[in-house]
């Protein structure tokens, strides 16, 4: 046996076994929780956007179900069509990081008391579920709550790749949770934020990823960063150019290697090795490496099927999408890993190149530089 399948199998058995661990811990975690009883907690709901499309109008039109007092304020630099009883707060930020500035700017600029501050993104449809599985959390001491991002309604293969990504694979945020050591993952859709993580946030709007900073700053305190069980419903578009989750997921690999750089290295091999395994069983052809490899797809669908189950109560597609969806979704982190390893140093985001420097902070780059107009 050649040292190249030596090495192949030891990658297999580590993949194989940390898919195993993940599903052992998510099969302690309950699809549902209790209702929560007594009073529901007063929430800010801050929706920061610069140019929502259609589908982001819908979404901020949507009623929310809260049995609890609830404000709704849309953070933008032109008034969208919004709602009966939503507010508009004109903000035009000029920090590098807008989403970080808008809600800055609007938590100087209202009035928050007692309740708790939620931050939710246009692309979210959000429900009074969301609300109460973010707000709780903080009003009894948590210092940041998130939301897993649940794509729903994936029509072409773009957008069952992503959903696939994102809701089967270890790249769901439940999944990440369930492995975390260290600073809990975090996604920046749907956050709650305490008094402690906004003074916090307001260090970071010159950094891209301020979600994953924020979990790690927060942890290096000893605060808690806690997983609602209610997720941030995503409804996709009709139609969804590889194009779109192919860049995004590009710069988040980018962002990932800034501010976790030991973590980066992770990706080929153990949240996208399926494919280049099954290229080296069959350019090998080793008949144990491939025997292996069947145990690897196994033990991975089996986790798909885990997170098919906890996402049950809203998911739009039944388990028969998540069998062969996770692979989809492998497949396009690793096309992004790859993409991100001659991109790194800097980032083009909202139209802007920027340097990235450690932990994920931004220096814009002269446009000389970046090839623009000098």
């Amino acid at each position: 046996m050649s040292a190249l399948v030596l090495a192949s199998l030891a990658w297999c058995a580590v993949a194989t076994g940390f898919s195993a661990v993940a599903c052992v811990r998510l099969s302690r975690a309950r699809a549902g929780a209790a209702p929560q009883s007594g009073a529901l907690p007063p929430v800010l709901l801050l929706r920061p956007v610069d140019a929502p499309t259609p589908r982001e109008l819908e979404n901020l039109a949507q009623s929310i179900d809260y049995a609890g007092p609830l404000e709704q304020v849309v953070v933008s630099p032109y008034r969208p069509r919004l709602a009966p009883g939503v507010r508009w707060l004109p903000s035009d930020p000029l920090t590098p990081n807008r989403k970080v500035g808008h809600l800055l700017y609007a938590l100087d600029v209202l009035p928050v008391g007692d309740r708790v501050v939620l931050s939710v993104d246009a692309d979210v449809a959000v429900t009074g579920a969301l609300v109460e599985g973010l707000a709780a959390p903080v009003a009894v001491g948590a210092a940041l709550s998130t939301a897993a991002p649940l794509p729903v309604g994936p029509r072409d293969g773009a957008s069952r790749a992503m959903a696939g990504l994102l809701r089967y694979t270890h790249h769901s945020f439940r999944a990440l949770d369930a492995m975390s050591a260290g600073a809990k993952a975090v996604c920046g859709k749907a956050l709650g934020l305490s008094p402690v993580a906004v003074e916090s946030l307001r260090r970071l709007a010159d950094h891209i990823g301020e979600d994953l900073e924020l979990a790690k700053r927060l942890h290096a305190q000893g605060r808690d960063v806690v997983l609602s069980r209610a997720p941030a419903v995503v409804p996709l578009d009709a139609e969804v150019s590889w194009a779109a989750p192919l860049s995004r997921f590009t710069r988040w690999m980018q962002v990932l290697a800034s501010h976790r750089p030991a973590l980066y290295p992770t990706v080929p091999l153990l949240f996208t090795p399926t494919l280049p395994l099954t290229v080296l069983a069959a350019a090998l052809g080793s008949p144990v490496l491939a025997g292996a490899v069947v145990g690897l797809v196994a033990v991975r669908t089996l986790l798909a099927l885990r997170l098919a189950g906890l996402h049950a109560p809203v998911a739009d597609v039944g388990r028969a999408c998540a069998v062969t969806d996770w692979l989809l979704g492998e497949a396009l982190l690793l096309a992004a890993f790859l993409r991100s390893l001659w991109r790194q140093g800097t980032v083009t985001w909202r139209g802007q190149t920027y340097a990235l420097r450690p932990g994920g902070r931004m220096i814009r780059v002269a446009p000389e530089l970046s090839g623009g107009p000098g």
